[in-house]
């Protein structure tokens, strides 16, 4: 059953029940932090990629999807490093990668693979690659 909404929340209509997102990027006030609340999550905000790939590795049930601005966090090659450490770590968490860096849009099949966004990301493609991050996840509101 599909049902259309009439309202818009902020800019996009939340796609989940409170799914559990860490978003890194350089500082915590950045608009994306929000953008992705908007739609529905609950937001931790990191500023440090080491300390936030400790914190998915240490207890990979504390969030649901893995949500990156890689070009505020100033290296190139960030897309690289969180897509072999995870993959070392045998980890399944959903990865949002976001970069100017990337030439289009990137929704792979395989699980295990980042989804890959070009930044400027819209609010509209953000939502797309959350949802196809968080295929997996299903959240039931109570009525």
């Amino acid at each position: 059953m599909q049902a259309d909404h009439s309202f818009d929340l902020g800019g996009a209509v939340r796609i989940g029940n409170g799914f559990r997102a860490l978003c890194v990027t350089s500082t915590e006030t950045a608009p994306l932090a929000g953008r992705l609340a908007a739609l529905g999550g609950r937001i931790e905000t990191e500023t440090e990629l080491y300390t936030a790939l400790s914190v998915v590795i240490d207890d990979p049930r504390d969030c649901d999807i893995l949500v990156l601005d890689c070009d505020s966090l100033g290296a190139g090659d960030v897309a690289q490093v969180v897509t072999r450490t995870l993959t070392a770590v045998r980890s399944r968490l959903p990865v949002v990668l976001i970069s100017a860096g990337f030439p289009t849009h990137v929704f792979p099949d395989a699980r295990e693979e980042p989804i890959r966004l070009r930044a400027p990301v819209s609010d509209l493609s953000l939502r797309i690659g959350c949802e196809h991050a968080l295929r997996d996840l299903t959240r039931w509101a109570t009525a």
